[in-house]
Parts: C-alpha cells; structure tokens; sequence
C-alpha cells in the first residue's frame, strides 16, 4: 500500500480485546490507526504497545455516550488533517439481566452505548466518506441479536444489538454506494466481556472485523457476517 493510498481507521474501544486487536490487525495490514479509548491513559498505553515499523497509531480520548466528545474528537482529528476513512464501532456492554429483572438505568445505558453510539460516529464520520469515494463502516453486532431464528437475549444486549443491526441497513441505504456498511458476529470471543471459557481466539473474533474493514469495492454492504460469511439477521 503506497502513502497515496494509505487508509486511517478509527477503532472505538480500542485499548482492550476485540478493539485492540482489531487495531494490531489494521496497523499489521497497512492502514494508519487512530485507537480511540473512553479513558485517555489506557488508549495512550495501548497504542504505544502497537507502536513499531511501519505501525502508526494514534490514541484519541472519545467517549462514544457523548456526543459533545464525539464532535470534539472529529473536530481535533480534521484539525489535524486526518480523514477516516475506516470506521469500527467496536465500543459495547453486556448487560446480563433477564428481562423482568432489568432496570431502566441499565437498558438505558446499554442503548447509548450499544447503538447510540455508533449513530453518533456513523453521523461524525460517514458523511466525509462518501464525499471522498471511499469509506468502510463495521458495526461489531452479536447473533444473540439475530431475529429470524431466536428472541434476542440477553435482554438489553440482544434488543440493543437488533437495534444496531438494523441502524446497519438504515445507514448502508442513507450512504454513498462507495461506503460499505456491515456488521459482524465475532463469536463468543475470550476477552473480558467474553470470559476465560469462551472457545473463540481474540485474533480469530477479530478477523471478520477486519475483513470488512478493509473490503475491495467489489465487497458486501449492508450485510450481516460470521467467519467471513454471511449470516441471517
């Protein structure tokens, strides 16, 4: 990939997990990164651990429940002449509460986080995209989200997941046909969300991210994908 051609991709949740991986993937593969961490210290550390030869890693403070952080995190990265052009909302809780049992401050903030949060990076950064004739969007989703063969579950993290499926499309259609939008199931994934036990490696859960991340124009938009191959919604 030559410096004309080189492409930045801003990664939420960044500093840990499938985020952190998806970023030491991205920088592996050639594109600038900027990781972007809601706590400014861990993303600085993270960063400097995929810091190296020919790996340019930015850390950006951003805290995707905020959208006054999200417009400041835009505006410092314009400022600084960088144009994303990849953008992994990767950020996510996972609320465990049965249905009955959940209070609304928990559902509520998983919706921000879940799917507000990529509304607001989607908004931020997708437009710029398609003015540029390029961009890749990857919604990180769950089959515990899927509709068509279960009820979404847990709660609030299968109903916020449906949602963000379902903002997936919604964007997909409202963008340039040169901006690819799609989300991904990485699987039960050991991560700290994920635990100790889950049976999916973080760089496997990680490949299908980057994948789509990194699309040819000839590539999926608007798809829903596990293992590189596409699932039902």
């Amino acid at each position: 990939m030559s410096q004309q051609q080189t492409r930045t991709a801003l990664v939420t949740g960044g500093n840990r997990g499938i985020g952190f991986e998806t970023c030491r993937q991205l920088a592996g593969a050639g594109l600038d990164v900027v990781l972007a961490a809601r706590d400014a210290a861990r993303g600085r550390a993270a960063a400097q651990k995929l810091r190296g030869p020919g790996h340019r890693v930015r850390a950006e403070e951003l805290d995707i429940t905020s959208a006054k952080s999200v417009q400041e995190c835009a505006e410092r990265l314009a400022e600084a002449g960088i144009q994303i052009d990849v953008l992994v909302n990767n950020a996510g809780v996972y609320p465990t509460d049965g249905f009955f049992s959940l209070d609304e401050d928990t559902f509520s903030h998983a919706l921000d986080v879940n799917l507000m949060g990529a509304f607001r990076t989607c908004q931020a950064f997708v437009p710029a995209m398609g003015r540029r004739g390029y961009g890749r969007v990857v919604n990180l989703s769950s089959g515990l989200g899927a509709v068509t063969d279960n009820i979404p579950s847990p709660a609030a993290y299968g109903i916020t997941k449906a949602a963000l499926n379902a903002l997936t499309l919604v964007v997909s259609a409202a963008s340039a046909p040169s901006v690819k939008v799609n989300a991904v199931c990485p699987g039960w994934v050991r991560t700290d969300m994920g635990g100790s036990g889950a049976p999916t490696s973080v760089e496997k859960g990680a490949d299908t991210v980057t994948w789509l991340a990194t699309l040819p124009d000839s590539g999926p938009d608007g798809g829903f994908f596990r293992n590189r191959r596409r699932i039902a919604w």
